[in-house]
């Protein structure tokens, strides 16, 4: 919205958090029928030949994915424009079959928040007996520590805010250390497995590669707007691994719905009409969520 990442093409309907009821269905379709829950999340489009497509990571398309909003429409032509509508026209292909155990609105940021946390802990196969570090408590950081607790993780919150201790914990969060305080920095040296950093903004990275043990993995899935200085020996001297990690493909985001269906979990959400929504964009700036927004579409006028 605000062009952070000087990417942005105006106009933008950046909406790619998407649930409801299958309203229509094409002759071809066998997917998906009409009335079923169904959910379409960051991408509706890829070249379906590139090697990565073929192991179906359409995520890293090698052609040029086309996302939900902000991209070239290859088909109708122009640019997509997300899902703040009431309706929404994509490839079967590209569609998401939810949970019916799960709460419809508090399914929809699974399908990008889930699936930006969830893909990195699966890609490095984090599990019960591995220490997990969620750096941040945000939309994406409280399903990180939600998966990686029901992955059977021992999982630590790192956090700049002492009140945000009780939550994570109840979140499901077995520690909590303020990334503050350098004393308690220093005494996490060299003990955890795997660390996921959600933290979109400029932050501290090397007091948290110092945290990794040798051979373990920080991964970023926060996208700062500015570069992360990096001290290269703090890498060097234990053989960390610095990676970074984008949604996941088709089949991936469906085995994440499934999962949270298995486990029960969803997002911690806040509802709102759509009138509400600049109120709801500036509370998101100052951290004022707990922790992703979901706009009733219902509550948009009709068009004219």
């Amino acid at each position: 919205a605000r062009n952070e990442w000087q990417n942005t093409l105006y106009p933008c309907l950046p909406g790619h958090e998407i649930v409801g009821r299958v309203t229509a269905v094409g002759a071809e379709v066998t997917k998906l029928k009409v009335g079923d829950l169904a959910g379409v999340g960051c991408l509706v489009d890829s070249c379906q030949d590139c090697p990565s497509c073929a192991e179906g990571l359409e995520n890293y398309c090698e052609k040029g994915q086309t996302f939900t909003y902000n991209s070239e429409d290859k088909v109708s032509g122009g640019l997509t424009f997300g899902g703040y509508s009431q309706a929404i026209v994509v490839d079967e292909g590209f569609t998401l079959k939810i949970p019916a155990n799960l709460d419809l609105a508090a399914v929809a940021p699974l399908l990008c928040a889930g699936i930006t946390t969830y893909s990195p802990l699966k890609h490095w196969k984090v599990g019960p007996g591995q220490r997990v570090g969620i750096v941040g408590l945000g939309g994406l950081g409280h399903m990180g520590v939600k998966l990686a607790h029901a992955m059977g993780a021992q999982v630590v919150l790192f956090t700049t805010s002492p009140g945000k201790a009780e939550d994570a914990k109840r979140l499901g969060a077995d520690e909590v250390v303020i990334s503050r305080d350098a004393d308690a920095m220093a005494a996490q040296a060299g003990t955890f497995d795997f660390i996921l950093d959600t933290v979109a903004a400029h932050h501290d990275i090397n007091a948290l590669l110092n945290c990794l043990k040798r051979d373990a993995t920080l991964c970023q899935v926060g996208a700062p707007d500015k570069p992360l200085d990096t001290n290269v020996f703090g890498l060097i001297f234990k053989r960390r691994n610095f990676a970074g990690s984008l949604i996941g493909g088709i089949a991936e985001t469906q085995e994440m719905l499934d999962f949270c269906g298995q486990h029960g979990i969803t997002a911690d959400i806040e509802m709102i009409r759509m009138e509400e929504v600049e109120t709801a964009y500036a509370r998101m700036q100052k951290s004022d969520v707990k922790y992703r927004f979901v706009i009733d579409m219902a509550t948009m006028p009709a068009a004219a």
